[in-house]
């Protein structure tokens, strides 16, 4: 017992060491919210403030568009396509990380980073060089009919590139932590690789990945650098969302351009609310499963 207390007490100093008093706790949140007001609140406020500064109709009509609506529906296809190609990567690829050990295991994980680190407007640059009219399979392209820059496989490919890391990084750790032991005693139990997967590797990851694919639709939508080096700016054709606003900003159509941003403002609220859904969810799976 004496022991014990000669190992509590110095612990219950040093947090009580640590705490800091009331005036220092309401100053950090004081300084905190104020942070919160200024860069997160008020840029909003102001962006929906200016989208109805000449009322609902003209909202409504900046939002309705032709360009818009095809800006839209654009910004929409791109994420369509490149979030599941990324949950397929992001599977494949925390599977064989978490799971196997292999030669350039460690130079696959720094690849996987590689979007992070480029900035967008270079990747985009890197494939105007390869698959442009003077790039390096651009006459090829060319002689074959087949359009990637200034066209949809162009975006899709930059948008892929930078939203490449969000599902694999959200599920490496996750099944590094959780390890193969559920797995290895259901292929015990005489499963296929397959049911193995839709049974028991799935569902353990599901949280992880939901929130993989939130972060990376939510970036395919808002992407803006790498898209306008490969879209060629055509309106009605190649502009997604974010350049369609940058367009109209540049036209000083402020209201259409604001009413337009402000969807993209509801997708980034409807985005964070979602995070902390999962987040809240995902803590909730990981107390239960330390208490079994």
């Amino acid at each position: 017992m004496l022991s014990s207390k000669v190992i509590i007490e110095p612990m219950r100093r040093d947090r009580d060491a640590i705490c800091e008093s009331p005036p220092a706790r309401r100053a950090l949140i004081a300084f905190s919210v104020v942070i919160l007001v200024l860069f997160l609140f008020v840029p909003l406020a102001a962006v929906f403030t200016e989208a109805l500064r000449k009322g609902f109709p003209a909202y409504l009509s900046a939002i309705v568009a032709p360009d818009a609506l095809a800006a839209m529906i654009l910004t929409l296809t791109v994420a369509a396509i490149c979030v599941p190609v990324n949950v397929v990567f992001g599977i494949a690829a925390a599977w064989a990380i978490a799971r196997f050990e292999f030669r350039c295991k460690r130079l696959l994980e720094t690849l996987i980073d590689l979007p992070f680190s480029v900035p967008p407007v270079v990747a985009g640059l890197a494939f105007v060089l390869l698959f442009g009219a003077n790039g390096y399979f651009g006459v090829w392209l060319d002689r074959h009919g087949i359009e990637v820059i200034f066209a949809l496989p162009g975006i899709l490919l930059a948008t892929t590139f930078v939203t490449f890391p969000f599902v694999a990084r959200e599920l490496i750790p996750l099944m590094q932590q959780q390890g193969s032991d559920d797995e290895q005693a259901a292929l015990t139990l005489g499963a296929s690789p397959l049911r193995i997967f839709l049974t028991v590797t799935l569902p353990n990851i599901k949280w992880g990945l939901l929130y993989g694919v939130l972060l990376c639709n939510a970036r395919a939508m808002g992407e803006f650098g790498a898209v306008a080096v490969v879209s060629g700016h055509v309106r009605g054709a190649t502009n997604t969302l974010p350049l369609h606003i940058e367009a109209l900003y540049q036209d000083y159509d402020l209201v259409g351009a604001f009413a337009v941003a402000s969807l993209l403002a509801l997708l980034a609220l409807v985005t964070l609310i979602a995070k902390t859904a999962l987040e809240w969810r995902f803590a909730g799976d990981l107390a239960a499963q330390r208490r079994h």
